[in-house]
């Protein structure tokens, strides 16, 4: 049987359709990724990838025959430019300095917006992985600590601190109630000589 992008022709037909009736009841593009991930076991990710590669093989044939009708579409990738990626990079950066999570970062910067969001964590993490240096280069432009290994020693340290002030507080709790038992012992020996010249 015919494969078309990877899945077999009945997979794909019947991909389009969940998609082609998700989309006419309103769901999410996520949404959709996600539930026809769980009923056919395959990654949410990969569901996603084929969806968009699907609706970019406009030149096959038969995927234009398996998408007439449908309304099914995919909008042109907008790559990002050198200057927005750094302007993007940067604004995360900084917000992420000063304790914000990258999550929060980019939904501020994306205003809210869901999308744009996405497109920026994605880009932000891709860098990261990809670029690492880029990153160090625009920490040191806006005057950024590159925190990596600083940062874990700060942290040790900060570690450190903690176990000697939990160590401290409990051999001074140590202390306290080796006083209070060895004031109860010497009660509970005088209690008994009394009891002992009562009975005498």
């Amino acid at each position: 049987m015919n494969k078309i992008n990877g899945y077999t022709e009945d997979e794909a037909r019947a991909f389009v359709q969940y998609m082609y009736a998700g989309k006419r009841a309103g769901r999410t593009l996520s949404s959709l990724f996600e539930g026809y991930a769980e009923k056919t076991g395959r990654a949410k990710g990969s569901v996603r990838n084929y969806y968009y590669a699907l609706l970019r093989s406009t030149g096959n044939r038969e995927v234009k025959k398996l998408l007439r009708g449908t309304n099914l579409h995919a909008e042109p990738i907008r790559a990002f430019s050198d200057e927005e990626t750094d302007r993007v990079l940067r604004e995360i950066l900084t917000e992420k300095s000063k304790g914000i999570s990258v999550r929060r970062a980019v939904l501020n910067l994306a205003g809210g917006d869901d999308k744009l969001m996405l497109r920026y964590q994605n880009k932000y993490r891709n860098v990261l992985a990809k670029q690492p240096e880029r990153i160090r280069r625009l920490k040191t432009e806006c005057g950024i600590a590159d925190d990596g290994d600083e940062g874990k020693r700060r942290i040790e340290r900060e570690i450190d601190g903690l176990y000697d002030r939990l160590a401290s507080s409990l051999k001074e709790e140590n202390a306290r109630l080796k006083a209070q038992v060895k004031k109860l012992s010497d009660e509970n020996a005088v209690l008994r000589l009394r009891v002992k010249n009562l009975q005498s």
